[in-house]
């Protein structure tokens, strides 16, 4: 197989979700052995070219090519038997199933006697060779990992050959749900599979990993390709192709007055206390997995309980939208005003046109990219998705907001619209507890507390706050 061996070809490609141009007239190339990536704002249309490849949407107009063969039309088996193999955003495991047995899920070719031992000797190799020291049992119920580790197990799967090679992976924003150890595991991977002649798409939102991983980067603007850049390439170059947005790096955080408001949270974690007041941004830090997510859960219990410990409502920003966040079957407006239900009921009765205000208020004020906010929640692009779910904790007017690394995969420019927002909301009273995977947010908080197999090891005001303290703190042995 050699370099220059194509593995899909897309020429002239048109897809359209009503009235929504998605991809407009998209010519795209992959060939053997190459990690191409993929960058763009939300809603450039990244994940339905995703999805047309995958063969879980179909085309409009054009033509697809699978190596020399023209594509009619193309199918998930049809993508499966001819060696491609995606990991999306939203991940795909069957919940209730072990991770052995959504392997059989992927690969019909694991049946007769003795299929659960070779499907879980195929994981776990594989699992090894990308992830060492990950720490998954191939017996352990999905829905019973951690999001980090569905996403590794997903993302080995994808590697995984029964009956066909694997030719193309596509990986969307993989590194997502990873921490920085086991982002590092993967990208190492990726140079393995390409020396190999197998070929990678890699979206990501993390343009480091772009410049690091890929062989060419290739940016799309409103459903086209708009630049393609060699390796070499810098990020600055690949953030101005893209446009709307000038600089890439996130800087510090404008500073704001040292807050001595009253008291809203006052948690013992282990021994320590992890407080919060009026106006805060609170950052939770460490590896991912390691008790801060159980903490925002805990903020949450308290406030439903009234708890002395919690003084304030509180709202709920989830970072696993498909599991936690979104209703699937409910349009944009309703997923955003169900928490503000209180506010616009009117003697028993929920106010259509207040409603709709919300809904017309907080589109134009977060910048959810749609004309119409009675479309499905799922129309939108996986950025825009979670505006909605921060729309939903702001106009819930919760004093309290607990974000659960909720900017994971999200593109550039929406985050900074978001971290102004948030200071913006802060500087109002409200108060944030914001766990993130990505130390680069941490600048725009007060205070992070730095986590470890759920002991607090560090805590850093914004002055002290520095990434390298941070990582040691995350390191740090817990005391017995």
């Amino acid at each position: 197989m050699s370099m220059s061996e194509t593995i899909v070809s897309l020429t002239d490609i048109h897809k359209r979700f009503g009235s929504n141009h998605v991809l407009d007239g998209l010519d795209f190339v992959v060939k053997s052995g190459e990690c191409v990536g993929l960058v763009g704002h939300n809603g450039a249309g990244k994940s339905t070219l995703m999805n047309i490849l995958a063969g879980t949407l179909a085309i409009d107009s054009g033509e697809m090519r699978i190596g020399d063969r023209q594509v009619a039309a193309h199918s998930v088996n049809n993508a499966h038997s001819s060696g491609i193999r995606c990991v999306f955003q939203e991940l795909s495991l069957c919940p209730n199933l072990t991770v052995a047995e959504n392997v059989r899920v992927l690969h019909h070719g694991l049946s007769g006697w003795g299929w659960r031992t070779r499907a879980a000797h195929l994981i776990a190799d594989k699992l090894n060779e990308i992830f060492p020291g990950h720490g998954i049992r191939s017996d352990a119920v999905t829905s019973d990992l951690t999001l980090t580790q569905r996403q590794m197990v997903e993302i080995a799967r994808a590697f995984t050959e029964v009956d066909a090679p694997v030719r193309l992976v596509l990986l969307d924003e993989p590194t997502s749900s990873l921490d920085s150890t086991s982002a590092d595991q993967l990208l190492n991977y990726v140079h393995t599979a390409t020396a190999r002649q197998q070929s990678v798409i890699l979206i990501s939102h993390m343009l480091g990993e772009i410049v690091r991983a890929a062989d060419r980067s290739v940016v799309m603007r409103d459903g086209n390709v708009v630049a393609t850049f060699g390796r070499g390439a810098t990020k600055n170059e690949v953030v101005a192709a893209m446009g709307n947005v000038a600089t890439e790096t996130h800087g510090r955080a404008p500073t704001r007055k040292s807050n001595a408001g009253e008291l809203r949270v006052d948690l013992a974690v282990k021994g320590k206390h992890i407080t919060a007041r009026k106006g805060e941004i609170i950052g939770l830090a460490g590896l991912a997995g390691h008790g801060q997510t159980e903490l925002l859960l805990e903020v949450f219990e308290q406030a439903r309980r009234r708890s002395a410990s919690v003084n304030g409502t509180v709202a709920f920003v989830a970072g696993d939208r498909v599991k936690d966040g979104v209703f699937p079957t409910w349009s944009i407006g309703a997923n955003l005003s169900i928490g503000a239900m209180r506010g616009l009921s009117r003697a028993g009765f929920i106010s259509s046109e207040g409603e709709a205000a919300l809904g017309q208020a907080w589109r134009d004020r977060i910048r959810i990219k749609t004309a119409d906010m009675d479309q499905p929640i799922l129309s939108l692009s996986g950025g825009n998705q979670q505006k909605v779910l921060f729309a939903r904790a702001l106009a819930a007017d919760s004093q309290i907001v607990l974000m659960d690394d909720p900017l994971r995969g999200v593109d550039l420019g929406t985050k900074l619209e978001v971290y102004q927002l948030i200071q913006a909301e802060a500087e109002q009273g409200r108060t944030f507890l914001w766990y993130s995977t990505e130390l680069e947010e941490l600048v725009y908080c007060d205070r992070v507390y730095v986590f470890r197999s759920g002991h607090v090891t560090g805590c850093f005001s914004a002055d002290e706050f520095s990434e390298d303290k941070v990582i040691k703190a995350s390191f740090d042995e817990v005391a017995a």
